[in-house]
């Protein structure tokens, strides 16, 4: 990662970017034309859940978080807007905050935003011995997932445009994760067998946050995953502790691969694919590898980009990309190289990733449609591996 100070805050308390703005506020702009209008409205409502809603933390603190998500990412405007909102300055320094809670907080944010695939069940109890809550630690999850999707996402709109972002210089301070090795013990901490390596086969996922029981979901619970599971999943159960951006998530992840028409279903799944296997989310990669070798009927592909050995730095960020694309073909190469750029920590993707794109026969509702599709997953990823792990199945019983 590149070092650096956190920009003077009174240097990036400035008025959003034009994109940015049209994107939160829903004022009109020629690069969301080509977006679907429930894409836009959902990313608008998860937001406001966000920042508007009451929630178990205070604005001031949230808005510091994200800025220290969008700090690590690269993302200027975000950075900027936060700090214009409120953003509580203990969070913006490469000081230790004075308040023991802020300073857990933070060091969970820079693993997260930075390093989520070395998550371990220990960063969870350091939270809870801070004295923080389970609906306080999912909403930091959804909260840093959440930035990392809108950040990507404006980054593919304003490549769309022809332009890139300003940027903002990553903190000084060494990130959380920095030295970790990516747990491979047999076992997880529930006892399942560990998965050894990216597949297609079917996993399963293990909370180390409690979810609330089946009997102890309020309506507004329920009603926040009724669009995409049941009561019977533990991995809705307990991210509907954020029910306001739990609803928008879920009819977000349904507006952006539900549809009928647009980039085909998948390739859609192919983005999610190339976003997990950069992020090093072995759960999300077997659900969309799954799904989009269903849709194409292309698995010798799928499984060339599962195989893929991604070099990876002390902080566990790919320091190479392309061998993602490589052992690909044609548009699917395209289309892999797009979502691997996109999907990097501080995103290299730009107009002239675009502009192969369209090469490649891509139209500009397409272009936006993979870029959903990949954004969506810097978001899932990081609610997967920052709350729990994936683990075999249990054999059937007999």
């Amino acid at each position: 990662m590149p070092n650096g100070t956190v920009c003077d805050v009174s240097a990036t308390s400035v008025a959003p970017d034009p994109l940015l703005d049209a994107l939160l506020t829903g004022v009109p702009a020629g690069a969301l034309a080509v977006v679907d209008p429930e894409v836009l409205a959902q990313t608008r409502a998860a937001a406001d859940a966000l920042y508007a809603a009451p929630q178990p933390l205070p604005a001031r603190v949230l808005h510091g978080l994200a800025a220290v998500t969008a700090a690590w990412q690269g993302h200027g405007p975000l950075h900027a807007w936060h700090i214009a909102e409120g953003a509580d300055e203990q969070l913006l320094t490469d000081d230790e905050p004075a308040d023991a809670q802020l300073a857990a907080l933070r060091r969970h944010v820079d693993l997260l935003a930075v390093s989520p695939a070395l998550s371990t069940v220990a960063d969870q109890e350091a939270l809870h011995a801070a004295g923080l809550s389970p609906d306080q630690v999912v909403l930091v999850s959804q909260l840093v997932a959440f930035e990392s999707y809108l950040g990507r996402l404006t980054v593919a709109l304003a490549a769309l445009q022809g332009t890139e972002l300003a940027t903002v210089a990553a903190p000084g301070r060494t990130p959380a994760g920095r030295g970790r090795r990516k747990l491979d013990s047999p076992t997880t901490v529930a006892g399942s067998a560990r998965p050894t390596r990216f597949t297609q086969e079917v996993l399963a996922w293990e909370p180390w946050v409690p979810a609330p029981a089946e009997d102890e979901l309020t309506e507004a619970q329920v009603e926040s995953f009724a669009r995409k599971a049941t009561t019977n999943s533990v991995y809705f159960r307990l991210i509907s502790r954020t029910p306001g951006v739990t609803r928008a998530r879920s009819d977000l992840d349904n507006a952006i691969f539900l549809r009928r028409d647009g980039l085909p279903k998948a390739e859609r799944e192919l983005a999610a694919a190339v976003a997990s296997k950069v992020n090093d989310c072995v759960y999300c990669a077997s659900v969309h590898a799954r799904k989009a070798t269903g849709f194409s009927r292309r698995g010798d592909d799928v499984e060339t980009l599962l195989a893929v050995d991604l070099p990876r730095d002390a902080d566990w960020v790919p320091t190479d990309l392309t061998p993602l694309p490589a052992g690909q073909q044609g548009r699917w190469a395209t289309l892999v190289d797009a979502a691997a750029r996109l999907s990097a920590v501080r995103p290299s993707f730009g107009p002239t990733d675009v502009a192969r794109m369209r090469e490649a026969g891509l139209d500009d509702r397409e272009v936006v449609d993979l870029a959903t599709a990949t954004a969506f997953f810097a978001w899932a990823n990081r609610l997967m591996l920052s709350l729990g792990e994936a683990a075999c199945p249990a054999p059937p019983t007999a």
